[in-house]
């Protein structure tokens, strides 16, 4: 059995029996169905929709509904044809063939071709883009000469004829076909993308099984079903996004409560109202989500390990969980969370200690916090649990003689630009897992190359564990590998670890046939949904 599906089973062992309501697909039933319209809510503006640019979780929603890739995650997590009706690798595993479904259009109506998926990967590779996918492509052959300028295409792609494309690797540390499913590697028309630019991610066209109608900044995004899709058409006519900046969910609660909403997150503070209740469906599980606060590390004096190591000791997360969140979320000591392949509950932890967080502040050169500056904390983000536990924060850091000032930002786009820039000394962030494996947190949060590492963390001796995992074909010593890779991450202290999430979400009760899996909420399949309002 290869690599990626041993990982797969392992997960959905894990995962699996984190159901505690209503079962994973609410409605298996082949009843005819009630077409209409679903409106969910998003808890930000998506920065872009153009899969190979997409670097949250709001836009991953949205562009999953949109656009296909080659395969996809079934509920169960295992890799599954989409786009590609078959595949086969040479006996080395260097050498992918990949064979399209005839017949399929994009949503403007061109018909898909191998071109298509050469262009799109293509694409990924390119520096340009800054696409988060990008270092799963650099096992193609020629990937580093295209992105280094040396070459105006990937030679290891290319279309064999209308509906095959052949990928040539230069390694095999894994099967290629396992990578294809995460949503930055999404297939989109050449010649539209060429022709719109950047402003394709405003007006995407792909060929999933909702069109994109219209986005109003802070408003809403609308979806049409798209009656050709190949699986069969959705069941609904629409999926209206309604945006609530800054994460509102006391107002997503309302709104649903007055029938304004088919689903809804679940505010902290009513969780206990709404859950004894049984007038709505509720689905709680697993979630590979970590939620941080991230230490920019070239900022001073967060550039002294000490200092971030202090701050680690310095908060009560427990309490905050309990106190805040009504003990729905796990304390999280690491950056792995328990589920995926490579966690490790004997990882070196920083227990809440404020007289250990003053000493090792000491250390650092700053005895009682004295001489140290004023931090200054970011969140993109505004509902009152998150003002509550920001508070308790503030609390225990000047517990031990740092003062912290509190900023919000609500418009994630800009966001994101001022983590990119460095300009965030400390901020909330939230990770949730593309694909089902500890590579997905470890190398995109913490590689010195990643684009989504906002902490600015380099380390030689992590990046080079994270290589050498890629490459190892052993599982149990890929295990090892990670965490060490871990430990030293933790030691280093980029980051201070806040909660583990697990998946809670009301919805309506005439909602059928909901999969949620360990990905959670931007995979979940809205082409299955139906509606039963009788």
């Amino acid at each position: 059995m290869c690599l990626f599906l041993s990982i797969l089973l392992v997960l959905c062992q894990l995962l699996t029996p984190g159901v505690t309501a209503s079962p994973q697909t609410l409605d298996e039933g082949k009843r005819e169905a009630s077409y209409g319209v679903y409106r969910r809510p998003l808890g930000h503006d998506p920065e872009t929709l153009d899969p190979p640019r997409i670097g949250d979780v709001y836009s991953q929603a949205v562009a999953h509904q949109i656009f296909d890739g080659l395969v996809r995650f079934d509920q169960t997590l295992t890799i599954t044809p989409a786009l590609a009706i078959s595949w086969k690798a040479s006996r080395d595993g260097l050498t992918w063939t990949f064979t399209l479904r005839k017949g399929v259009r994009f949503h403007h109506g061109r018909e898909v071709t191998a071109e298509d998926v050469v262009y799109s990967f293509s694409r990924v590779l390119d520096p340009k883009i800054k696409s988060g996918a990008a270092d799963l492509f650099m096992n193609i052959r020629g990937a580093h000469e295209f992105r280094e300028g040396k070459m105006r295409h990937v030679s290891g792609l290319s279309a064999l004829d209308r509906h095959t494309i052949q990928v040539k690797l230069n390694e095999a540390p894994f099967p290629f076909v396992s990578v294809l499913a995460e949503d930055h590697i999404k297939i989109v028309p050449k010649e539209i993308v060429e022709q719109q630019g950047e402003a394709f991610g405003l007006r995407p066209i792909g060929t999933g099984p909702f069109k994109f109608v219209r986005w109003e900044r802070e408003k809403e995004i609308i979806l049409d079903a798209n009656p050709d899709y190949f699986d069969g058409p959705p069941k609904l006519s629409r999926v209206v996004y309604r945006i609530f900046p800054g994460e509102k969910f006391d107002q997503m609660l309302k709104e649903f409560e007055a029938g304004q909403l088919e689903d809804t997150p679940i505010p902290s503070k009513e969780r206990s109202r709404v859950t004894r209740s049984s007038k709505y469906q509720f689905i709680r599980r697993p979630l590979l989500g970590l939620r941080f606060i991230g230490l920019n590390v070239k900022q001073k004096p967060l550039d002294n390990r000490l200092v971030r190591q202090a701050l680690n000791y310095a908060i009560n997360k427990e309490a905050i969980i309990e106190q805040i969140y009504q003990n729905r979320f796990y304390a999280a000591h690491g950056v792995l969370p328990p589920g995926i392949l490579g966690y490790n509950p004997s990882l070196t932890k920083y227990r809440y200690d404020p007289e250990r967080a003053r000493e090792v502040l000491a250390r650092a050169g700053y005895p009682e916090g004295r001489g140290f500056p004023v931090l200054r904390f970011w969140s993109s983000v505004k509902p009152e649990e998150a003002i509550l536990e920001h508070e308790a924060i503030r609390r225990d850091f000047a517990a031990v003689g740092i003062k912290l000032e509190i900023n919000y930002h609500t418009d994630w786009p800009s966001f994101v630009t001022m983590l990119s820039e460095g300009k965030a000394s400390l901020f909330r962030y939230s990770w949730y897992a593309d694909t089902p494996d500890p590579d997905n947190f470890l190398f995109k949060l913490f590689h010195s190359q990643s684009p989504r590492n906002y902490t600015f963390y380099q380390n030689p001796g992590t990046d080079a564990l994270l290589f050498q995992a890629r490459l190892q074909t052993d599982l149990r010593q890929q295990v090892e590998i990670y965490r060490k890779a871990e430990q030293l991450i933790m030691e280093d202290a980029p980051i201070i670890p806040m909660i583990f999430y697990t998946y809670e979400r009301l919805f309506q009760p005439y909602v059928r046939s909901v999969e949620v899996t360990g990905l959670g909420d931007p995979y979940i399949p809205m082409r299955k949904i139906w509606l039963d309002r009788k």
